[in-house]
């Protein structure tokens, strides 16, 4: 389960730092909306991690909270990239 958590919380900023020099606003859209579905598996590998006490309460909280906070940023950053293009 670590593993799979290591992948896709990476993969987050992997995807993020592709954003940044796509080659159109489609590719941008893209790689954001990728960064946010990496950012949901990640919650569910956390959630796991938590459940079966690999992390403690203190540090699936926060952990989570910082999960919540991408998660609602790039919601909004791939919600209104989808406005512009329309």
């Amino acid at each position: 389960m670590s593993d799979q958590l290591f992948r896709c919380g990476t993969s987050v900023g992997a995807n993020l730092r592709e954003a940044k020099y796509a080659q159109s606003k489609r590719d941008f859209i893209s790689k954001n909306s990728i960064a946010l579905k990496e950012i949901a598996e990640t919650q569910y590998w956390l959630g796991l991690l938590y459940e079966t006490d690999y992390l403690s309460a203190a540090e699936y909280e926060s952990i989570i909270a910082d999960c919540e906070e991408l998660l609602k940023l790039l919601t909004a950053i791939v919600r209104s990239s989808k406005e512009e293009c329309n």
